[in-house]
């Protein structure tokens, strides 16, 4: 599955209005430090074509971080989705959600 397809399947099923222009990013050894927004391959969104189960430029198996923003503008609420999906490798799996008020 790629970036692209998985975005599209959330997005689907979002129930809510999906408010984010991507649902989850590549992790790094520090993460907010080394994702560049410019460099759509760190992110699962359109336009991201190549497959997310691979290893990066280091041999090191790719993790990812889902984020999935939900909104409803009519009742000025909103809700927050994150996990560590497991696509097949050996990885602990977390997930929290948090609802957003307006």
């Amino acid at each position: 599955m790629t970036g692209e397809q998985l975005f599209a399947h959330v997005v689907e099923r979002a129930g809510w209005e999906f408010g984010g222009a991507h649902s989850g990013h590549l992790i790094n050894q520090f993460p907010y430090e080394t994702i560049d927004s410019a460099k759509i391959a760190s992110y699962i969104a359109p336009g991201r074509d190549q497959p997310m189960r691979r290893t990066g430029r280091n041999g090191q198996v790719c993790h990812w971080f889902l984020e999935i923003h939900q909104v409803d503008r009519e009742r000025q609420i909103g809700r927050f989705y994150e996990e560590l999906p497991d696509l097949g490798h050996q990885q602990s799996c977390c997930s929290a959600y948090r609802p957003v008020l307006g």
